[in-house]
């Protein structure tokens, strides 16, 4: 490193070229994280979307069978809650 008499009495000690690339390498990791970031939200969303369709779609064969066997729910209006006390 040189001593500050051996520097070139017009170099004032900034060095521009260098703030330029530092600020380059900051606006390009920015970028890079802004992508990723909107990547992850919209993959995300597909994905839960997805989940939200496939739980709301008609049902498949597998969850018929699922829903047959699942106690039935009896209607509080219809219907005493315990009929065998009066």
């Amino acid at each position: 490193m040189p001593t500050p008499d051996q520097q070139n009495p017009g170099h004032r000690g900034i060095d521009w070229p260098a703030i330029a690339r530092t600020f380059l390498v900051q606006v390009a990791v920015l970028l890079a994280l802004a992508v990723a970031l909107v990547s992850y939200i919209e993959w995300s969303s597909d994905a839960a979307f997805e989940e939200f369709v496939a739980a709301t779609s008609k049902p498949t064969p597998h969850t018929q069978l699922h829903l047959q066997s699942a106690t039935p729910v009896r209607d509080v209006k219809d219907r005493a809650l315990c009929p065998g006390k009066g």
